[in-house]
């Protein structure tokens, strides 16, 4: 067997048919070079009219104050906080897809790489929105950040997870944000070279100069290194410092050390559970079949099935912690959890996040494309409802009985966190429309190494023994772009 070929062991990234260099570009550029298909003006409308009801609500509340939400004398904290937790999660699997990824050289990331950042991006200023409304006094905002003397001597308390978290979610933003822009360089070069007039003088802009020499490729490699080295213990530390806001203080349910792992395991839990929805939508809307492959579906599954196994120990560990604690406090906080008034929300966050997950341990389930978008659905569900049991359940009941009360939200609080998926998707559909969904220089990186037709190729040549081209046959069985002539086409010399 050569060296330089990539074993047949391994499953094919690309798949299709006399897929050329030219090809990719066309396939991956037609959404952005021609008009949106219906599904996308459906999908557009929808987001839209989400959006308005996000703006109308924060409008509503800007206007009112935060008297308009739900929130009385002991929940202090509720549907703002659990939104802004579920958003803050949901933006992490971008960063772990590029950089950790990156880093560990996984070539799978190449096709999923560029909506997850996209996706990272647009969940982090959802997640802002959140920070800057929940203040009561939005004008005021900048005040968590340190302020020249010239405010007086009025000084952020570093001490305060809060303020950490002002640090941790726009260093987060930045860094994320040069990382996908770095990457779209390319792609956006290709679009202006393909374009004309007004619009080939915009992506001229957006492009920097970019022009595909040596050098400057050279460069491009080295700036995508250190940004996923700077980019690798973010993810790790913005959810940790999250976590914070509740592990720091005193009240039972929150004071615990095992917040932080717990937190950025279901971070990256829910936020490729995201990844999965809308990929799988793109997948169908822009025929990128051929490109996001039922290895990347099936490899996704099983980070899901992984991260929710963790997330799963997290939760009994949790309630064995407060057992053995020996406190009346910390055990009643668990037991009002379990069956209490809100018991309801309890179990549903164990039955969507703990046993949901555990179903991709069959393979057909795994490979099945519409069981995997409705079980990724299912797991962000379930990490809203764990947010909101973290949150709402230990406020609603603290030391004094007759301070006791329930949370119910108000128009107010839907319309804010409905209307912020609609913000969000209409961000998503905005980019899917005038960039490149998947990062077309990455994947032509493998078109001669891991495609089916390089593979095909160099079995019909006899560069491999006959048994593992076997296996890879028996392999492509769960691809639903793979014929049984392209399976014939292996075993022809």
């Amino acid at each position: 067997m050569s060296s330089h070929n990539e074993s047949i062991l391994r499953e094919p990234l690309i798949t299709g048919k006399n897929i050329t260099y030219a090809k990719v570009t066309d396939d991956i550029l037609l959404p952005v070079e021609n008009k949106p298909n219906k599904a996308w003006w459906i999908g557009f409308t929808v987001a839209v009219l989400g959006a308005m009801l996000w703006v109308v609500s924060v409008g509503y509340t800007f206007w009112t104050g935060i008297g308009a939400w739900g929130l009385n004398k002991t929940v202090g904290w509720a549907w703002d906080i659990t939104d802004f937790v579920w958003w803050v999660g949901i933006g992490h699997a971008g960063t772990l897809i590029s950089a950790v990824l990156l880093l560990f050289r996984q070539n799978w990331r190449n096709s999923i790489n560029r909506s997850a950042e996209a996706m990272t991006i647009f969940a982090v200023i959802c997640a802002a929105t959140y920070v800057v409304a929940h203040m009561g006094r939005p004008w005021l905002a900048y005040w968590i950040f340190p302020l020249p003397n010239q405010f007086g001597s009025l000084w952020v308390n570093f001490n305060s997870p809060l303020v950490w978290d002002a640090f941790a979610i726009s260093t987060y933003f930045t860094v994320s944000l040069v990382f996908w822009y770095c990457g779209l360089l390319p792609d956006i070069a290709s679009v202006r070279d393909r374009a004309t007039g007004l619009k080939q003088k915009i992506y001229g802009v957006l492009s920097f100069g970019w022009n595909g020499s040596v050098k400057t490729w050279q460069r491009f490699e080295i700036v995508s290194l250190i940004l996923a080295g700077i980019s690798t213990p973010l993810v790790l530390s913005v959810h940790t410092i999250v976590s914070m806001d509740f592990a720091t203080s005193v009240i039972p349910g929150w004071h615990t050390t095992i917040f932080p792992p717990y937190f950025v395991a279901g971070a990256i839990f829910s936020g490729f559970a995201m990844v999965q929805t809308l990929l799988l939508i793109l997948r169908k809307v822009m025929n990128f079949e051929d490109y996001i492959t039922m290895f990347h579906i099936e490899s996704m599954n099983k980070i899901i099935m992984t991260t929710g196994s963790i997330v799963g120990i997290a939760y009994l560990t949790e309630l064995f912690v407060a057992w053995y604690s020996g406190s009346e406090y910390e055990m009643y906080a668990f037991a009002n959890r379990v069956a209490g008034p809100y018991a309801w929300a309890y179990w549903a966050m164990m039955t969507c996040n703990v046993i949901s997950p555990q179903l991709f341990w069959f393979k057909k389930i795994r490979t099945s494309i519409p069981i995997s978008w409705i079980l990724s659905i299912v797991v962000n569900i379930g990490m809203w409802f764990e947010r909101f049991v973290i949150i709402v359940t230990s406020l609603h009941r603290d030391y004094l009985p007759s301070s006791w009360a329930m949370f119910y939200p108000t128009w107010t609080d839907v319309g804010i966190f409905v209307g912020s998926i609609g913000l969000f998707f209409t961000l998503f559909l905005l980019f899917l429309r005038f960039l490149p969904g998947i990062a077309i220089a990455e994947v032509k990186l493998l078109l001669k190494s891991a495609s089916l037709q390089q593979k095909t190729k160099l079995a019909q040549e006899g560069a491999f023994p006959a048994e593992q081209v076997q296996h890879f046959a028996n392999s492509l069985d769960k691809y639903d772009t793979v014929t049984q002539e392209d399976i014939n086409a292996l075993k022809q010399k």
